[in-house]
């Protein structure tokens, strides 16, 4: 998407050349454009640019729920070990 954006204002921009018209509209375009990207969080995050910042907090909360997964999945395996042998010494 940005790739065409900025073909667009290129383009724009080059028929600037044959009427001022086509540089009002790449400019307007190019203010929208900006304007669209910060409403949505874009441009520089806490870790330098955003898809790395995206990437960084994808990261974080990847391991957050990997550390989450490993210490309560062997909490339940070890309660459930104990109600199996519950279970069995009561069955008998």
């Amino acid at each position: 998407m940005f790739v065409l954006l900025l073909i667009l204002i290129v383009v724009l921009l080059g028929f600037g050349f044959l009427h001022p018209f086509w540089w009002v509209a790449a400019a307007v375009l190019v203010y929208a454009a900006t304007r669209h990207g910060r409403d949505r969080g874009g441009g520089q995050g806490p870790g330098g640019g955003s898809d790395l910042g995206e990437y960084q907090g994808y990261r974080e909360r990847r391991d957050r729920e990997e550390r989450w997964n490993r210490r309560y999945s062997r909490q339940n395996r070890a309660r459930w070990r104990r109600e199996d042998r519950r279970d069995r010494e009561h069955g008998r």
